[in-house]
């Protein structure tokens, strides 16, 4: 359940009030428990009245002081040595090309003045010195110089352990599987739209969870789009900024049919696929429409291990996807994917799986057609483990957001009632428009950035 799975990762418990708030902290930085980078992140569930909600918290880290520095020339490194023992290297070429003064940095866009065709990538230094007010200054040797805040220098240290750790506050790349015994992560609609703190928690949980249930929107059409304006806008697609699932005569898509719709993920067929799904629940069916969902990232990984051939055939083989059909307006889509992406490190970084939408086009050579039908079928069996899936109903006024390269949806078949028509409204976002807002909202609460 979702309040074990914080439970594992629990900080001590905070006092905010004599009311006694209960808080149970998640780190959002680096691996669960420990903090990473100068201000830590971490997602809390508060306990208020009898209510659960998730709220965000920064625990700040010391500022980072310089003790000496100084040119390494024959390595044409900079060495810096800190207040607190430890030490950062930096090429020479790097601080040239990053210098942050008005004449190389537009600090109003933090975007490089300077060409690169006019920086020596072989330069020296003149000289390197640690300003009163505790700066790195460099004069290079055409005498311009530069001044390095020490803040600025640590984060950018190239130390193993500090590049990926800036490269988890900049992207929160870390993910907490889960099976059939989370309790889906809530927050309130109206505190979203209202509330930053409110609003940076939600996206902290959607990019760890892959799933968070917004509760109380109005059961009506237009509320996505609300959403949409708090993150930045909506992504337009060939269904439109959104559509409406409902049962419709000569539909142009199975999920506006009453029948059951296998775990998928949407919209495989577009080249970039949309990254973040929001369905809001207006009207549910009288009996049936229960949502499935299953994490995409979890079940590959179980897949690895127990049966590496099937994982090393989804992850290497593209198969084809078409969409074709008229609604914003006529469209006919094909691309290739491979059902399970994976980075150079190993890591699952993306599912593409809609059963619906997968070509009868198989671009493989004869002798792999069996095999790869064994595997896709070895992948399915365990998405469909009872272990493994989340089944609930939607009420009407829930909007449940997803993570669309992580977490495979399904529904099960519902009964229509011409006198209560089950009715969804959808939409997507792109995972850079969400990512630039979370971080816009980080810095705004936490300052940290």
């Amino acid at each position: 359940m979702w309040m074990s799975t914080l439970a594992r990762f629990t900080l001590p418990a905070l006092q905010r009030s004599s009311s006694a708030f209960a808080c149970r902290g998640l780190w959002a930085c680096g691996k669960p428990g420990q903090p990473a980078g100068r201000s830590s992140s971490c997602l809390t569930l508060v306990q208020h009245r009898g209510h659960q909600t998730l709220v965000s918290a920064s625990v700040p880290m010391a500022p980072h002081g310089v003790r000496h520095a100084r040119a390494l020339d024959e390595e044409r490194l900079m060495e810096v040595e800190w207040e607190d023992g430890g030490q950062s290297l930096y090429p020479f070429t790097w601080l040239r090309d990053n210098c942050q003064c008005p004449m190389c940095t537009l600090h109003s866009a933090q975007a490089r003045k300077l060409l690169l065709c006019d920086v020596d990538i072989h330069t020296g230094v003149d000289v390197v010195q640690v300003t009163s007010d505790n700066k790195v200054s460099i004069v290079w040797p055409d005498q311009h110089t530069s001044v390095f805040d020490p803040e600025w220098l640590k984060k950018r240290c190239f130390s193993p352990a500090a590049r990926q750790a800036v490269q988890e506050e900049l992207s929160i790349n870390e993910r907490y599987y889960w099976d059939s015994k989370l309790h889906i992560p809530t927050a309130d609609f109206q505190e979203v739209l209202h509330d930053d703190k409110a609003a940076l928690a939600w996206l902290l949980a959607l990019r760890r969870f892959g799933i968070v249930n917004l509760k109380g929107a109005p059961a009506e059409q237009g509320q996505v789009a609300r959403l949409g304006e708090r993150i930045g806008f909506l992504k337009l697609t060939f269904y439109g900024h959104t559509w409406q699932v409902q049962d419709k005569p000569m539909a142009n898509n199975v999920a506006y049919t009453s029948g059951k719709l296998s775990l998928h993920t949407d919209y495989p067929a577009m080249h970039y696929t949309p990254g973040v799904q929001v369905i809001h629940c207006i009207t549910q069916a009288a009996e049936g429409g229960e949502s499935e969902m299953v994490d995409g990232f979890h079940t590959a990984k179980q897949l690895r291990e127990e049966d590496p051939e099937a994982f090393q055939i989804l992850t290497s083989v593209y198969v084809d996807f078409i969409d074709t059909g008229t609604d914003y307006c006529d469209f006919m889509l094909q691309t290739k994917k491979r059902l399970i992406s994976v980075d150079d490190e190993g890591q699952i970084t993306r599912i593409s799986l809609n059963n619906a939408t997968r070509d009868s086009v198989l671009d493989l050579p004869l002798n792999q057609v069996q095999p790869f039908y064994r595997a896709l079928r070895a992948y399915m069996d365990i998405m469909n483990r009872p272990e493994n899936l989340v089944t609930f109903r939607m009420d009407p006024g829930d909007m449940v957001v997803l993570d669309n390269w992580r977490i495979l949806h399904g529904r099960r078949s519902y009964i229509s009632n011409p006198k209560r028509l089950r009715h969804l409204e959808g939409a997507y976002l792109d995972w850079d428009t969400v990512m630039s807002r979370l971080r816009i909202l980080r810095k705004s609460v936490q300052g940290d950035m």
